[in-house]
């Protein structure tokens, strides 16, 4: 008879590695002063540390505090929601309560494929946890850049909240407006770099009556991040102001935004594309941005190019900010093509 050999084990995998308390805060949209809080009054800690002092959670500890965030996120108290997720108390008796009195009941925020750090975001908007959200924001700058994380971390999650609640009546404008202060509170908070010398600023604005300025916060974050010289006027600037602003400072670039069709106004680009500013003999012109969805379908109006998608719209600022490339003049707008970099609205 032939040998045969005996078929080896199978080896196991190697255990998940544990996580540090910031990792884990990040991955579940809570601070690391929650966690620290919710170890101390409910007991719901890590099953080890590292030298007797550093926190270290395993997969399962994480899966009870992921536990405990659904059910507060839900409004269940604290407490019982301690208790559930320690197995302590019916999960599904918390959870009906909850649904009882929680706006929206037991949907979560439709953000699809995502960034870790958005589902955290989202998490934490959710249960208006607000220094939760304050340091999820504060890291995911600090740690990405504006553009990447406005673009892969904030927009998606303002997006799935405004989806939330337009799909949910009057329910979950408070997390919108929430998430919303916090966004432009970091966003304002960006430290920029020392701006260029000798380099004429750019000019930001939301057209008169628009409201909606988090994206143009955004761009002028992202800008200051390159030390392009900034001069930026927020939501709703009246349209004189804006003429005034532009003969003012002569700016390289205006970028007036719109996110509604009716903010987009073609008679105040036409009138502000029509600027002409410097000393005579040596007059220019500005060039004159378009950037949101509300200019989606709009002609073109002369002198006056469209922004597309954040990083795009921030590589053809620079651009202008830098100087005149060949063949173009100073105190030109940019080339026919400028305006068409990428495919998505600039932080729409």
């Amino acid at each position: 008879m032939s040998r045969v050999d005996p078929v080896p084990a199978p080896v196991p995998p190697p255990p998940e590695p544990a996580l540090s308390t910031g990792a884990v805060a990040r991955r579940l949209g809570v601070s690391p002063t929650t966690l620290r809080s919710w170890e101390r009054r409910y007991a719901i800690g890590p099953a080890r540390r590292e030298d007797g002092r550093h926190r270290r959670w395993t997969p399962e500890d994480i899966a009870r505090l992921d536990e405990m965030c659904r059910l507060t996120a839900r409004g269940v108290p604290p407490s019982e929601a301690a208790r559930a997720a320690l197995g302590e108390a019916p999960a599904a008796r918390a959870g009906d309560r909850a649904a009882a009195v929680t706006p929206g009941g037991p949907g979560a925020l439709p953000l699809g494929e995502v960034r870790p750090e958005a589902r955290g975001l989202a998490r934490a908007a959710v249960r208006l946890d607000a220094p939760a959200v304050a340091d999820l924001l504060e890291a995911a700058l600090a740690e990405h850049g504006p553009v990447t994380a406005w673009e892969e971390i904030i927009a998606p999650t303002l997006h799935a909240v405004g989806r939330k609640w337009a799909s949910a009546g009057e329910r979950y404008i408070e997390v919108e407006h929430l998430l919303s202060w916090h966004v432009s509170a970091a966003l304002h908070r960006a430290r920029p770099a020392p701006e260029r010398s000798h380099t004429p600023p750019v000019l930001l604005a939301c057209a008169p009556g628009e409201l909606h300025s988090l994206p143009i916060e955004a761009l002028a974050a992202a800008l200051g991040e390159l030390g392009v010289p900034v001069r930026m006027f927020g939501a709703a600037l009246p349209a004189e102001a804006l003429r005034d602003a532009v003969r003012r400072t002569g700016p390289c670039a205006a970028v007036l935004w719109s996110q509604s069709r009716t903010t987009a106004d073609r008679a105040l680009v036409r009138s502000v594309a029509g600027i002409a500013w410097g000393p005579p003999g040596a007059r220019g012109h500005s060039a004159l941005l378009l950037a949101g969805p509300g200019w989606d379908g709009r002609d073109t109006q002369p002198r006056a190019e469209r922004l597309f998608g954040l990083r795009s719209g921030v590589a053809v600022i620079a651009a202008l900010a830098a100087g005149p490339g060949p063949g173009q003049g100073a105190g030109r707008g940019p080339g026919p093509a400028a305006g068409r970099a990428a495919p998505a609205a600039c932080g729409s």
